[in-house]
């Protein structure tokens, strides 16, 4: 159903020699390009039925992931994540982190609203997103102008409560 995937947040993470994507490798300077965004998810295979199910994501990877290098990449202590890897037929791939340890997450305040400060949304594109809206309960809205070669869009919440804006293009 998705054609593709943009990303608002950036981390900024280094693959060493023999690990990752062979074209993260090559790349000299700070930024090599943009590979994924990362959420929390609260179970993994319950979210597996919104983005693999619902929206089309195919899985391409997973990891377990805890110890000290863990801990200081997310600033948490005593994390150990279930991580799991999607990706759509084109862009960057979304990446689930269920924290295992610890669980004490807090979930989106129910009257999140676009303009909170905190608020953060993952941009993909349909390439139709009249029955990406009738699948998923949105609301359509088609755009007569927009700089960004947008025709179409809404936005819908993953079962935590992460904001999805699909769109369609020109």
């Amino acid at each position: 159903m998705l054609t593709g995937i943009r990303i608002p947040v950036l981390g900024i993470i280094h693959f060493p020699p023999g690990k990752g994507d062979p074209k993260w490798q090559i790349a000299p300077g700070l930024f090599a390009g943009i590979d994924h965004t990362a959420i929390v998810v609260g179970d993994t295979d319950a979210r597996l039925a919104f983005y693999r199910d619902k929206l089309g994501l195919r899985v391409v990877g997973h990891s377990d992931n805890y110890g000290t290098a863990q801990e200081h990449l997310n600033n948490v202590p005593g994390a150990h994540l279930r991580i799991t890897a999607l990706r759509a037929a084109s862009g960057p791939g979304v990446e689930f982190l269920e924290y295992l340890t610890p669980r004490d997450g807090r979930g989106t305040p129910d009257d999140a609203k676009a303009n909170d400060l905190f608020h953060w949304h993952i941009v993909m594109t349909a390439a139709d997103p009249d029955s990406a809206a009738a699948k998923l309960g949105g609301r359509l809205v088609h755009l007569s102008e927009s700089s960004l070669d947008i025709t179409a869009g809404f936005f819908v919440r993953d079962p935590d409560g992460h904001v999805v804006n699909i769109v369609g293009r020109n």
